[in-house]
């Protein structure tokens, strides 16, 4: 799933990073991040656009986050595991293309139930 090749590249490899790396920090932001660098330059970016922010602010609160925090992977799936069920995840994530798909949702899932994220599988 993805915009384009590169896209989807990218996606992989900050999730496996992550996946593989727990202690990697993350800084909190709103907005576009290491992923939408990879948008594709040829299709109409919606990165900036306001649902993306108030998405993120939502998602920021509900974890008790804030802008500029820094943490590693592992902490930030420690607020998942206590703040987030897999239901939540269709109202913080309703305007997300992505989110009829499921995955994210299983992904809650899986760290609320202190499973660990599955590895990409290859094609």
């Amino acid at each position: 799933m993805g915009y384009s090749k590169v896209f989807c590249e990218n996606m992989t490899s900050v999730y496996e990073t992550l996946r593989e790396q727990p202690a990697t920090i993350v800084r909190v932001v709103l907005g576009p991040d290491d992923l939408c660098a990879a948008f594709p330059a040829d299709e109409e970016a919606h990165c900036e656009n306001r649902t993306v922010y108030e998405r993120d602010a939502e998602i920021v609160a509900k974890l008790g986050l804030h802008v500029g925090m820094e943490l590693s992977w592992s902490e930030i799936c420690g607020k998942v595991a206590g703040h987030v069920t897999p239901g939540d995840i269709g109202h913080l994530c309703a305007t997300c293309r992505w989110e009829p798909y499921g995955v994210c949702a299983e992904g809650v899932r899986l760290i609320g139930e202190g499973g660990e994220l599955p590895p990409v599988p290859h094609k």
